[in-house]
Order: C-alpha cells, then sequence, then structure tokens
C-alpha cells in the first residue's frame, strides 16, 4: 500500500483552513487516495487558523463513506497544534455519532427547530 502526503496549505493556498469550499477540497483528495488503496498523510504544517466548519467538510463527512477503524489505518495528521488537535479529535467525534445514527440526529433536529 503506497502512501500519500497531502499539504493542507499548499493545497488550499492559504494558512487559513476555515472555508467549508476549502474543506471539500481537501475531503475530494483524501476520498480519491483512499479509493486508490493510499494511506493519506495530512500535514498542516503553516495552518494558523482552522475552523470546525473546514473540517467537518475535510475530515467529518469521510465517515459517512469509511468505517471509523479504516480511517484510524489510513488517515494521519502531522503537524497539528494542540489546540488544532482538540478540534479534529471533536469533529471526528461528532462525525461517528452522527453517522452512526443519522435519523435520529435530523428527528431530534427537526423537533428542536420545527417543535416536531
Amino acid at each position: 500500500m503506497k502512501s500519500e502526503q497531502l499539504v493542507v496549505s499548499e493545497m488550499i493556498g492559504v494558512d487559513m483552513a476555515v472555508s467549508t469550499d476549502d474543506g471539500e477540497k481537501i475531503f475530494q483528495a483524501i476520498d480519491q487516495l483512499l479509493k486508490n488503496n493510499s494511506t493519506v498523510e495530512l500535514d498542516f504544517s503553516k495552518i494558523t487558523i482552522m475552523t470546525t466548519a473546514f473540517l467537518n467538510a475535510a475530515i467529518g463527512q469521510l465517515y459517512s463513506a469509511y468505517e471509523g477503524e479504516q480511517l484510524n489505518r489510513l488517515l494521519v495528521f502531522k503537524n497539528l497544534s494542540p489546540e488544532n488537535k482538540v478540534r479534529v479529535r471533536q469533529v471526528v467525534e461528532r462525525a461517528k455519532e452522527y453517522f452512526a445514527n443519522k435519523k435520529g440526529f435530523e428527528e431530534s433536529a427537526n423537533r428542536a427547530i420545527y417543535g416536531e
């Protein structure tokens, strides 16, 4: 199995990982590499600011297509600041919970928003 490195700052062209559009670019690249049976090293060097919106688009939606154990083996995070490690962990946990019970989450959200 080959290993590929994705340098986030080079892929998005800036040092701030904040937009969902940029997150989508990262998701597409990771997804393609995983489909080609590669392991992926996601390098966050030079990233100064990162939001959960970016991470949900880049990482969170991977959990809709791949099992958590599979991603733990095939996706490696490098050069994350301590605060961004926390953000990644939170996004991963929420994504696992959401995709494990998507219907339940949507029903709860609808009840909270619409009183249904």
